[in-house]
């Protein structure tokens, strides 16, 4: 883009983006010099003309620019930026040792701001990368995005899936649809390792990129307390707490999601586990299950889906996880462990854990933090955006 329009900030509204937090809000904008389009590059200014970055004008939403690159030498995206960013974003999950292993071949390779790319997620299972878009800049860069991948994993990369469909602004972009930006589909099964367990995902239909890669740390130490244990794992979408304790020695398995189509992908990946003998799916509602079965656990997982996607919403999100985590405690035999998560970015952890203590009360159980839980290494949260850290969880030690 040859003469990007200029977003001018109001006088004192610059020192966010000094402080390098990649959201302009609108009401931050004094005005905009030239023309602009949703999803257009943009520069950014402060009153007196300083450069301050560069970035995707969002016309749509409380969030009018999301920042690319910060200072006075920032530059417009080119082929060389992009090469740039997934370059060093894949490094970091090379030092961290998530490539090239033949236990673990899924990774997030960009996790939105916490690799400087908001508005882009990135997943990695085997040979083909998953791409979503958040954004309508994010969006519209797909194909220099694509060639960037092929250029810094080579040989390495099969094919190329864009899933943006379900997650760009669909007032902005009608008419979205997923499809392969490089390779095609082989028509077979998916398989895919984590720490040594095969997994069979679903990156064309099945939810977010296809697996719930941000659970992995989560799921190895739950592992650690299946061994003869009685487990039940509740929104199990795929399964991936299921097999973790059938591989490691659990007495019996039970996986409740309200979807079928989850449920047959859970039985599918109990099967490649080789236990399925110990493990038992239940398509339902899970207030529903655990308010018509009483069946006593001896470890209980609750990974429900966001309660709350925005403010307005978090108080009776709050309610909610009280109600779901006082009939899971009821299902707890004494001493079981309670694995529960909450994904709901405008639930802090402090409130979160407000609930399940408020759940512990409300169900006369006493109760003792074993672990909190987050994000593994793989969805880094920047240091100038803690608003990045969206999972929490603990593990409690119910009496």
């Amino acid at each position: 883009m040859l003469n990007p329009a200029t977003i001018v900030l109001k006088n004192g509204k610059d020192h966010s983006l000094r402080r390098r937090h990649p959201w302009v809000f609108s009401g931050a904008i004094a005005r905009v010099k030239g023309d602009t389009q949703e999803g257009d590059p943009v520069r950014v200014e402060a009153i007196d003309g300083e450069l301050l970055g560069v970035g995707h004008f969002s016309g749509g939403g409380s969030i009018a620019v999301r920042m690319l690159d910060f200072g006075v030498n920032a530059v417009l995206p080119t082929a060389e930026f992009w090469q740039a960013k997934l370059g060093n974003a894949y490094q970091l999950r090379q030092r961290l040792r998530l490539t090239g292993t033949a236990d673990t071949n899924v990774f997030r390779l960009v996790h939105a701001e916490g690799d400087g790319l908001p508005g882009l997620i990135i997943d990695v299972y085997g040979d083909v990368a998953v791409v979503q878009a958040h954004s309508v800049g994010m969006y519209r860069a797909r194909p220099e995005i694509a060639a960037a991948l092929q250029v810094v994993f080579g040989d390495k990369l099969r094919a190329i899936y864009d899933k943006s469909a379900e997650t760009v602004p669909g007032n902005a972009v009608p008419d979205a649809q997923n499809g392969y930006l490089f390779g095609e589909s082989t028509g077979t099964e998916h398989l895919v390792n984590e720490n040594g367990h095969q997994f069979a995902v679903d990156w064309e239909t099945g939810q977010k990129t296809g697996f719930f890669i941000d659970q992995r740390d989560n799921r190895a130490l739950l592992a650690r307390y299946s061994p003869g244990r009685k487990v039940l794992n509740t929104f199990c979408y795929t399964g991936g707490f299921s097999v973790y304790a059938l591989e490691a020695g659990a007495e019996l398995v039970h996986s409740v999601d309200s979807s079928k189509k989850a449920i047959a992908l859970t039985e599918r990946n109990a099967e490649l586990s080789t236990h399925a003998d110990r493990h038992a799916a239940y398509p339902d509602d899970v207030l529903g299950f655990l308010k018509n079965h009483s069946a006593q656990y001896d470890l209980l997982v609750l990974d429900p889906p966001a309660f709350a996607k925005h403010m307005g919403a978090r108080h009776a999100a709050l309610m909610g996880y009280k109600r779901l985590n006082a009939a899971g405690i009821a299902h707890l035999a004494p001493g079981g462990l309670l694995f529960t998560f909450s994904c709901s970015q405008v639930v802090s952890p402090e409130l979160f854990e407000g609930a399940v203590l408020a759940a512990a009360i409300e169900a006369g159980r006493p109760a003792r933090i074993l672990h909190r839980l987050t994000q593994p290494a793989d969805h880094p949260v920047s240091l100038f955006h803690p608003e990045g850290a969206y999972l929490k969880g603990l593990v409690l030690a119910v009496e």
